[in-house]
């Protein structure tokens, strides 16, 4: 069983006043717009990963790219099992830093957590549906990228989130998850086509997740003036995150 683990630390301070005056929207009784074109580029990720698997002429472009690999780079690096929750903390840093996001913190967080779950749970049984050997290995779950789909999932969110307010941190967001895609093929992990349906698959489940938030709100009767405030806690050889919602 592979178990994903993210680390997030954050110290967070904020005040009553600062959280009204930041973090708090109003929420559209309407249901979420979320555009058919924004599944037209995941879409052509994920059915270029299928294609992949039955076009002899495919796997053979992609071989060669991985004998390549093998010819020129003789090292192997580990930090793209670190890369890839980094996009992740983006959600949440830049509003912490002054940046205005789209939604407030709660709403993050639920559309964060659902993308999670949604892609995990894909990712995972195309793995084992799929049963694509690893380049170099005899490991049958190639197919997609894990790596690829948990960096997407968090650059995806981070462009949802500040694309409006501060466009450079897209592209840091975008950075990291392509270079860890790229890191991944540098390692022999996987085939080109993995990487991109990872990415695809990131970015599918990130729009899905923005589509299920009306959801959510009406689930739990949200409304403007609710207020969500995490904390740090600190003691002894102990520490951990405080958590007061109130709805």
């Amino acid at each position: 069983m592979i178990t994903y683990r993210i680390w997030i630390l954050v110290s967070l301070f904020i005040s009553g006043q600062s959280s009204a005056q930041n973090d708090t929207v109003k929420y559209a009784e309407k249901p979420a717009t979320v555009s058919p074109w924004a599944f037209v580029v995941p879409s052509a990720l994920i059915s270029y990963g299928i294609a992949r698997q039955f076009t002899p002429a495919l796997r053979d472009f992609e071989r060669s790219i991985d004998r390549k690999v093998s010819q020129n780079i003789h090292r192997r690096y580990t930090f793209d099992n670190y890369l890839q929750y980094a996009p992740h903390a983006g959600i949440y840093l830049p509003a912490m830093c002054g940046v205005k996001a789209k939604h407030n913190m709660r709403d993050r967080m639920l559309v964060h957590a659902s993308s999670v779950i949604i892609y995990t749970s894909v990712v995972q049984g195309a793995k084992s549906l799929a049963g694509v050997t690893r380049p170099g290995s005899w490991d049958r779950r190639s197919f997609p990228s894990g790596h690829t789909a948990t960096a997407f999932v968090g650059a995806h969110i981070m462009y949802r989130e500040y694309k409006d307010t501060s466009p450079q941190t897209c592209f840091i967001g975008y950075g990291m998850a392509a270079a860890t895609g790229a890191m991944r093929m540098i390692n022999r992990k996987h085939w080109l086509s993995d990487v991109l349906a990872g990415a695809g698959t990131g970015i599918a489940c990130v729009e899905l997740s923005y589509l299920m938030l009306p959801v959510w709100h009406q689930l739990f009767k949200t409304h403007a003036d609710d207020r969500l405030v995490i904390s740090p806690m600190i003691g002894g050889d102990a520490w951990g995150a405080g958590i007061i919602a109130t709805f």
